[in-house]
């Protein structure tokens, strides 16, 4: 006898999921170093900094890495950048830089800004939910049953962490949850397009996300252009420790890129399994915050209850 779910439907078990160990390496890289960021956005955003500084700074260091990177592997190797790309791949990379970037970082910093890194970062990290649902739409990829449980069990880690009365010690409103939630369906449209982008042509990762931070910086510097005098003088007269924190921020966000923009391209790189793993940023972001944050932010028994949580529905997606 066939299963049916309860609306009467028949159940249909997909072959499971798997990757190489590459694949987990580089979704681990990612979670870890994402995990860590949210910890010096933090530190530059309590010592006067802001959303749109932050934004820009991270971007444009991590556009200059790229770049320069792509000009060494030009130099040492002869070979020339973009050869294999074609405009439809480059405009999707691009439009994903300026959804997935741009505006997923100003909704963080701003997350950042409110609740504080820990339920920030967790917050952000329901982007698998949208991510595979848009993955499956869209991209006709395949999920198992055990992934779904995965999920499952990991947004309600996500949401036990919302719960926990923790993050900024100054207390924060349940609406301003709404800044890392729109983070995460941005971060989960550009995942998806640029995971579409990359199975078009033969383009690098680094090639890929080249395009996409640079897109990026060009979109915030179009809304710099567009604020008020008032804002683009606090820009310009935040701290200099800000900067710091912030140039700092966007090194690791570089190479965070970067490895997830490889784990996408690997073949076995699949929507469904990328980014439920590296949504286990959260669970980072609550140790270091545990130890880092001790006088802006609360770490309570519910932020550990939820990124153990997580672990566990990163743990059966990686096993689905």
């Amino acid at each position: 006898m066939t299963p049916v779910d309860l609306a009467g439907f028949p159940l249909q078990t997909l072959p499971p999921l798997s990757a190489p160990p590459v694949v987990y390496a580089l979704c681990l890289l990612t979670a870890v170093l994402w995990g860590f960021g949210p910890i010096l956005d933090k530190r530059g955003m309590d010592d006067g900094g802001g959303t749109l500084q932050a934004s820009l700074v991270v971007v444009l260091v991590d556009s200059a890495l790229y770049w320069l990177a792509l000009a060494g592997l030009a130099l040492f190797t002869g070979s020339a950048p973009f050869a294999a790309i074609t405009p439809l791949a480059a405009g999707i990379f691009l439009g994903a830089g300026f959804v997935g970037t741009a505006l997923g970082r100003l909704a963080v910093f701003a997350g950042v800004r409110r609740v504080g890194a820990s339920i920030n970062s967790a917050a952000i990290a329901s982007r698998p939910l949208f991510a595979t649902l848009l993955a499956v739409s869209l991209l006709d990829e395949a999920v198992s049953l055990g992934t779904v449980a995965g999920i499952v069990v990991l947004v309600g880690g996500l949401a036990a962490l919302s719960l926990s009365r923790g993050g900024d010690i100054g207390g924060w409103e349940r609406r301003h949850l709404a800044y890392p939630v729109v983070a995460a369906v941005f971060f989960a449209a550009g995942n998806v397009a640029r995971r579409y982008g990359l199975e078009l042509t033969e383009t690098t990762a680094l090639e890929a996300v080249a395009l996409n931070e640079t897109a990026a910086l060009v979109a915030l510097l179009a809304y710099a252009a567009t604020v008020s005098d008032a804002d683009r003088r606090e820009l310009l007269s935040a701290p200099r420790r800000t900067y710091a924190y912030f140039t700092a921020s966007g090194v690791l966000t570089a190479v965070a890129l970067l490895a997830m923009f490889a784990a996408l391209a690997h073949p076995a790189g699949r929507v469904a399994i990328v980014d439920p793993l590296v949504a286990t940023a959260p669970l980072f972001t609550a140790l270091f915050a545990a130890v880092l944050l001790r006088d802006v932010e609360r770490v309570t028994p519910g932020v550990v209850v939820g990124a153990a949580l997580v672990v566990v529905g990163a743990a059966l997606v990686t096993l689905g």
